[in-house]
C-alpha cells in the first residue's frame, strides 16, 4: 500500500521554538517516546532535553499541521569545527505515523548534512523499531546490529550549488507555509470571536 502524506508543512525550527518542540515530545505515546530516546524516559527528562537541544548546535526540522508540531527530525553534528559526522533522531506522534513523514524528514536531514560537509550520518534505534530501519534502507544505509540496538550509517554526497539552492528553496517554502498557517489560524480565531455561541445553527440554516 502506498503511503499517503498527511497535509502539513515541513520547515526548520528556530532557536526560540524549544517550547513547541518540548510539547511535541511530551505528546508522544509510551512506545513512540521509547523509540525516540531508546528507553522509557520521564516528562522531566523530556523537558530538560528540549530546553538544551538548540544550544548544542542541533538542526531540527519539524512537520506542522495547523501550526502544531507533529513530527521532528534532529541533526546533531559531532564536533565543533567542520564536523564530518553527525547523529540523527526522529519522532512522530502516533496519529501521524505511516504517512511517509519519516522518509520526507530524512531527506531534509540528509540535505542539511550534505550542505554542511557532513559525510557520514548515524541513526541509532531499537531493534524493535522496524519502521525506522525500513526508512533508513530506502537511503542505502548500512545497518549494524548489537543485541537490542541498531545503528544505521548513511553517506551524504558532497554539497553542490544545486543542493544549496534546494535547501534555501525549502526554507523559503517552509517560511511561507508557516506564515499562511498563522494567518489562517488568526482568521479562524477572529471569526469565532465575532460569532456568538449558538449562532452556528442559524448560519448553517441560512446557507442551506
Amino acid at each position: 500500500m502506498t503511503e499517503q502524506v498527511a497535509p502539513g508543512i515541513i520547515r526548520k525550527l528556530w532557536a526560540g521554538e524549544a517550547e513547541i518542540f518540548k510539547d511535541h515530545l511530551l505528546r508522544l505515546d509510551v512506545e513512540s517516546r521509547r523509540f525516540r530516546f531508546g528507553s522509557a524516559v520521564s516528562a522531566e527528562f523530556v523537558e530538560r532535553y528540549a530546553a538544551r537541544a538548540f544550544r548544542t548546535g542541533a538542526i531540527v526540522h519539524g512537520y506542522f499541521v495547523d501550526g502544531t508540531l507533529r513530527a521532528a527530525a534532529e541533526l546533531y553534528p559531532m564536533g565543533d569545527v567542520l564536523p564530518g559526522e553527525a547523529e540523527a533522531a526522529f519522532s512522530v506522534e502516533r496519529e501521524f505515523q505511516n504517512h511517509g513523514l519519516g522518509t520526507q524528514l530524512l531527506e531534509r536531514v540528509i540535505l542539511a548534512a550534505r550542505n554542511r560537509g557532513i559525510g557520514k550520518l548515524c541513526l541509532n534505534c531499537l531493534a524493535q523499531n522496524r519502521r525506522m530501519q525500513q526508512i533508513a534502507r530506502k537511503f542505502d544505509a548500512e545497518l549494524s546490529f548489537d543485541i537490542d540496538e541498531v545503528t544505521a550509517a548513511l553517506k551524504a554526497p558532497f554539497p553542490t550549488a544545486l543542493s544549496l539552492a534546494q535547501e534555501a528553496a525549502a526554507d523559503l517554502q517552509g517560511m511561507a507555509g508557516a506564515v499562511l498557517q498563522a494567518q489562517r489560524l488568526a482568521t479562524g480565531r477572529m471569526f469565532d470571536m465575532l460569532i456568538p455561541a449558538g449562532d452556528d445553527a442559524q448560519i448553517e440554516a441560512e446557507a442551506a
